[in-house]
């Protein structure tokens, strides 16, 4: 059986699956259906929704459109959970492959690296660096990145120790591959499936981070974010608590949908590796 249909078969799954394909829609379509600026003024202020269905999610405090926020602010979300999950992935597999490969010196060199960084709550750490180096896109998934290659490091470290001595690395010595080749060549594809373990952790993550430094006013000023959303409704709370609840409700969706796909990569990779 494929990984794919051992995927499907998994309920938790196909609900993720579900919900991550029509987060990924309301990114893809939100350009199609608002192509305009969606700061732009749509209406009259604090419109409630389902009053005027061309404004079917009502408007914020300024009369922009709420709904035309969460589609455009959707693109933000997966954007920056993506991209900083990709590099925190890369770089933790790339420095515990090395590190559990080469040992000694190196070994040492690396994990205390890896301890300092680990010291810090990851959050205070992208917190500090938006702070110092000022909110854009590609600076909050640095910042995020930073404070998550570390739990990939780790676990690449420990797969590489259990897979360095195995006969086909043995082979690749024997025939005169250079080290560095056989440790990125034949060691680290052979310690990337535990990773997919963490990849959905590392996404929902920060996709919770980047909602947060929007939240305090950090996320990029020329993009709309959930956490953006959140904070602009903090201040009507009372009288428009929709403003807060329909971005609050779309986070929480798409923490859910990521977590359970994961599960679903989890148990296809757990049985691949239990026949293989």
């Amino acid at each position: 059986m494929s990984p794919l249909r051992r995927f499907l078969r998994t309920p938790e799954a196909i609900a993720g699956a579900i919900i991550l394909v029509a987060l990924f829609a309301m990114g893809l379509t939100a350009p199609l259906f608002f192509p305009g600026d969606p700061h732009a003024i749509a209406g009259p202020a604090l419109l409630p929704p389902f009053q005027d269905w061309s404004l079917p999610l009502g408007t914020d405090r300024l009369g922009r459109d709420v709904l035309a926020a969460l589609l455009h602010g959707a693109r933000t979300s997966l954007a920056v959970g993506l991209a900083a999950a990709a590099a925190a992935l890369a770089v933790g597999a790339v420095i515990g492959t090395l590190a559990g490969f080469a040992g000694g010196l190196v070994d040492e060199v690396l994990m205390r690296i890896t301890d300092a960084f680990q010291t810090v709550p990851s959050f205070l750490l992208a917190l500090a660096f938006v702070s110092v180096v000022g909110p854009s896109l590609g600076v909050v998934v640095t910042a995020i990145a930073l404070g998550a290659w570390t739990g990939p490091a780790r676990v690449a470290r420990a797969e590489v120790l259990s897979i360095r001595e195995r006969d086909f690395v043995a082979g690749a010595r024997v025939i005169g591959m250079h080290p560095l080749e056989i440790a990125l060549r034949e060691v680290l594809p052979n310690a990337l499936p535990p990773l997919l373990a963490l990849s959905s952790v590392i996404v929902a993550a920060a996709i919770l981070t980047e909602a947060a430094l929007s939240f305090l006013g950090l996320g990029d000023p020329n993009r709309v974010t959930w956490g953006g959303m959140i904070a602009e409704g903090r201040a009507v709370l009372r009288t428009a608590p929709f403003l807060s609840i329909i971005p609050g409700v779309a986070l929480v969706l798409t923490v859910l949908g990521v977590y359970l796909a994961g599960e679903g990569v989890v148990e296809t990779a757990a049985v691949r590796r239990s026949l293989s």
